[in-house]
């Protein structure tokens, strides 16, 4: 088992503090860290150690996880403010320029970052995490896709707080990840899950990620109208880009990796056997992959 990484807390002017893993020579080039639902900076443990060789490792608890702070609106999950922790985090290092890498909603967020702030973020790596536009458009085009992300809709429903409260913490964690992660990997990180999961308004703050997205995932009886800009011109995006993905995923289907290159002319595509959880699932093969592109 990976020990604890030592973090540093960190108050930036979009009004939340962060607990942040640092490690490498700060005089190296940047590289940040955004993981997704519903880990924290430990979803890279096996990577941490490795980039720090090379970079200046940057890898915060985002808002709402783990003892990152947990504002209480769901407005305070929204994309921008998001984007907001992660350039003005940049800030506080002086980097101005950086890498960026992210997983599950991490990844969300740099795709973000890379398509608002190209000048800011220099080289993206998206590891299991749909580009936007092309995830909206599965939510409409895909059956497979909508029905796999049905849960997107149970995370937004109101009621789930009170149910994890009647069945227990415990019990919720024994369900989450059944069919999405690699079960005996996951057993060594129970008791930090279990931990994190239980700070106070940590699971709301998690499922506010998912309230507060823009992003639409209709019933699958449902024909909302379709968003006009799935079909219009979408920006390209400006940096190189590695993309890692677990094809095992469960919860993102193979429609996400199609026409992507299009989106990112800059793409190089490296495909791991594993689940959705790639970066501890096959730490090798993802270590191996960072390094030969970096």
């Amino acid at each position: 088992m990976i020990p604890p990484f030592p973090l540093t807390r960190i108050a930036l002017p979009t009004g939340v503090e962060l607990d942040v893993a640092i490690a490498g020579d700060p005089a190296n080039p940047a590289i940040i860290l955004l993981h997704g639902f519903p880990e924290s900076h430990r979803t890279w443990r096996h990577q941490i150690p490795e980039l720090a060789k090379t970079h200046f490792v940057i890898a915060p608890d985002q808002r709402g996880f783990a003892r990152s702070s947990k504002p209480e609106q769901v407005s305070d999950y929204a994309p921008a403010k998001l984007l907001g922790d992660v350039l003005a985090l940049a800030d506080h290092f002086g980097k101005d320029r950086f890498t960026l890498v992210g997983h599950d909603w991490g990844g969300a967020v740099a795709w973000m970052a890379a398509l608002n702030r190209p000048d800011r973020v220099e080289r993206l790596i998206i590891i299991n995490a749909p580009h936007p536009l092309i995830f909206q458009r599965t939510m409409f085009d895909d059956p497979d896709q909508r029905a796999a992300s049905q849960y997107i809709r149970a995370f937004r429903n109101p009621s789930l707080e009170a149910h994890i409260a009647a069945i227990g913490v415990e019990a919720y964690f024994a369900k989450t990840f059944v069919g999405h992660a690699d079960q005996a990997k996951l057993a060594e990180e129970r008791a930090n899950y279990l931990d994190q999961w239980r700070q106070p308004g940590a699971l709301t703050a998690m499922y506010n990620w998912y309230r507060a997205s823009p992003i639409i995932v209709p019933a699958m009886d449902e024909e909302p109208p379709r968003p006009a800009f799935l079909d219009k011109p979408f920006p390209a995006l400006a940096m190189p880009a590695l993309i890692i993905w677990g094809m095992a995923d469960t919860a993102l289907k193979p429609s996400q990796l199609v026409g992507l290159e299009t989106l990112v002319p800059g793409m190089t595509l490296v495909t791991i056997d594993a689940g959705h959880f790639v970066p501890w699932e096959a730490p090798d093969a993802v270590n191996a992959a960072l390094s030969a592109w970096l």
